[in-house]
């Protein structure tokens, strides 16, 4: 083989290898999770309640992306997710792996996902004034409460 032919030859494979590691490279990337990442947020609510948009317009204000899935019985998801029946009140959502009930404020949500605790999730039972997708004219005061798989309840914060 000439040297002419062997330079052609490396130059060849030398291509075929930078080819083989970009589809490599490439198709992990492709696949991997963060290309097709979900919403951080899946919430479940009535198409006709004006507050339950706001509280999802307060998550994407904040950094949230936001999967909606409009129904007009949530009380299903309520069920399937072991929400308390005493801390139940408009929409629902799952977070990270947590169950997110009514009005809770951004900042709570992330305190719950870096604190990681060992909670199904966190609520605020009614529809407190003030409360992200309630605001108006007064602001209550009023406890975000967490609560377990088996019901147990405490106060996470209080607004």
């Amino acid at each position: 083989m000439s040297k002419r032919n062997k330079k052609r030859s490396m130059q060849q494979v030398f291509a075929l290898v930078i080819l083989l590691s970009s589809i490599v490279v490439g198709g992990s990337w492709l696949l991997s999770p963060k290309t097709a990442q979900a919403a951080d947020v899946v919430v479940y609510k009535s198409p006709t309640c004006g507050c339950c948009k706001k509280w999802v317009s307060h998550m994407r204000e904040n950094g949230f992306s936001v999967e909606v899935h409009e129904q007009y019985n949530v009380t299903p998801k309520k069920d399937e997710y072991g929400v308390p029946r005493r801390l139940r009140s408009c929409h629902t959502a799952k977070v990270g792996g947590y169950v997110v009930k009514g009005h809770v404020p951004a900042d709570v949500v992330r305190q719950l996902l870096e604190e990681q605790p060992e909670i199904a999730g966190v609520a605020v039972p009614g529809m407190p004034m003030g409360s992200p997708g309630m605001e108006g004219f007064r602001k209550d005061p009023y406890d975000v409460i967490s609560f377990t798989d088996s019901g147990k309840t405490g106060i996470y914060a209080s607004r």
